[in-house]
């Protein structure tokens, strides 16, 4: 490979690690956001701690590293630095992909663990003040009631017809108070389904990203292979 050749190949190949250290940066920002989503349920957040946002995070801190690892290989015109990094990319591309199926799989399995989760926090509503606190600002916040709809909070009170304040459209104090089957009063939808279709559009954008950028990925171990092969050329002209 020519002089200007090898200079070329170097200028897309700096080019393609800072585009790597945005993706980087992109799937730290991305695993983040998947993590803050889920954290209002219990039963969510707990598989979330061992599951894809992490992973996500992690991914994305090592390639932050790999490509500055990449350009001090190109710098120096290090042939095992270069080839470390094209070899290290390859395993980041295949948990990448691991992560989209991952995905894909997980967004099957919301409706029932969402549904669950919100189930168990009601049943804990009268017994737990942090609890009470995270249900009355998701119900607040989402503009729901209960998992499914109003009637999960059938035992709230004694009167089984009685609903926390926080499911009230206005809301003021008592205003859920006989209110289940009022539903001008209070939120209509069930907190599930509006949390179920907020991850999924999360957990979509989690798979996307991650085959996007194993895509790009892709690439740079195309752009490292054909380096390595210059410098090797380059070794043996010497």
């Amino acid at each position: 490979m020519t002089g200007g050749g090898m200079k070329c190949l170097k200028f897309l190949f700096f080019f393609f690690n800072f585009i790597f250290w945005v993706c980087g940066l992109a799937l730290i920002i991305v695993g983040v956001l998947a993590k803050v989503a889920i954290k209002d349920i219990p039963a969510v957040q707990q598989l979330a701690n061992n599951s894809s946002p992490l992973v996500i995070i992690v991914v994305g801190v090592v390639i932050f590293f790999i490509a500055f690892f990449g350009c001090c290989g190109a710098w120096k015109d290090n042939y095992c630095m270069v080839t470390t990094f094209a070899v290290l990319l390859s395993f980041i591309i295949i948990i990448e992909i691991g992560i989209a199926i991952t995905a894909y799989v997980f967004r099957g399995q919301l409706k029932i663990l969402v549904e669950d989760g919100m189930k168990e926090m009601i049943k804990d509503y009268n017994n737990n003040t942090e609890t009470q606190k995270n249900v009355d600002i998701l119900q607040k916040e989402l503009k729901c009631c209960g998992s499914v709809n109003a009637s999960d909070w059938i035992n709230y009170k004694p009167d089984h017809a009685s609903v926390p304040d926080s499911c009230c459209r206005n809301m003021t104090t008592s205003c859920g108070a006989g209110a289940i089957k009022d539903t001008k009063k209070i939120f209509d939808v069930g907190c599930a389904k509006v949390v179920e279709e907020d991850l999924k559009k999360n957990l979509l954008w989690v798979g996307v990203a991650a085959l996007v950028i194993a895509f790009i990925e892709i690439l740079g171990v195309v752009f490292a292979c054909t380096l390595m092969s210059g410098i090797r050329k380059g070794y043996e002209v010497m």
